[in-house]
């Protein structure tokens, strides 16, 4: 693929890093292959992470295309800007073609990345995740990395205002790779969740102490902090999705 726009975007994140006086740590980083295609599997606590996320492959070379809602590329300046790098447009009433062009992607040796929970988690934890992420890499032929964020929420997530302060710490974490063969999704799913779980864990104990107190809102609730418990948390998805429908309807109804 012809990437006129990925380069310098990576240059300007980086500086923005560097202005941000972020400290970001990386582990893992060679289990990203430097051929072929591979699909990594993200955990997703804010709205930053695609930025975040793409770093994981950095150290290989690779350029990520990452699977992405529609609302995004319908926006009137972000849409031609993700287009621009070759990212995938998930329509979630419509999921085949977006499948579809991530196995073709996958099978011409491109990485793509994808956040299996689909939305961002308000409880810093790991929500459910959809059995898509096993079935295109089994579909492809390709394994799945998976890349576990932590201190991104801290700039911009769900429930809270922004803070781009300086000198936050952001860590990456990439594991082993796993290979599923489409046997059996809802268990390969299971087990590649059970292994970020464990991979966050170990992101959530290995953070700075003195960037993460007692009782923090970015830190689960198993963990100490004062985040929603994933009960909580679903709820408040509900309540989130009753409020897009009326405001769907309501603007329908003045059309």
């Amino acid at each position: 693929m012809l990437d006129l726009t990925y380069p310098p975007i990576i240059l300007a994140a980086k500086t923005g890093f560097r202005l941000l006086g972020q400290r970001i740590t990386m582990t893992g980083t060679e289990h990203v292959p430097r051929e072929g295609g591979v699909l990594l599997a993200c955990n997703h606590i804010g709205y930053v992470d695609f930025v975040y996320g793409g770093l994981a492959a950095n150290p290989s070379g690779r350029l990520i295309r990452f699977m992405a809602k529609r609302e995004i590329f319908d926006h009137p300046l972000g849409g031609p800007l993700m287009r621009s790098l070759h990212h995938i447009e998930v329509d979630r009433g419509e999921g085949l073609a977006s499948f579809r062009t991530a196995v073709d992607f996958l099978q011409q040796g491109e990485a793509v990345g994808i956040f299996p929970e689909a939305t961002i988690s308000r409880s810093m934890d790991l929500k459910e995740f959809k059995t898509g992420a096993v079935r295109i890499a089994a579909e492809a032929g390709v394994p799945i990395v998976p890349v576990i964020l932590w201190g991104t929420q801290r700039m911009m997530t769900k429930d809270h205002p922004r803070d781009f302060s300086r000198g936050k710490t952001i860590s990456l974490t990439v594991g082993e790779p796993m290979h599923p063969d489409g046997s059996d999704p809802v268990g390969q799913t299971a087990q590649l969740r059970e292994r970020m779980s464990s991979m966050l864990d170990g992101a959530i104990a290995a953070y700075p102490a003195d960037e993460q107190p007692p009782g923090s809102w970015w830190v689960p609730a198993r963990h100490g902090g004062s985040a929603p418990t994933p009960d909580e948390a679903a709820r408040l998805d509900v309540e989130e999705k009753r409020a897009r429908a009326a405001k769907r309807a309501a603007k329908r109804a003045q059309g």
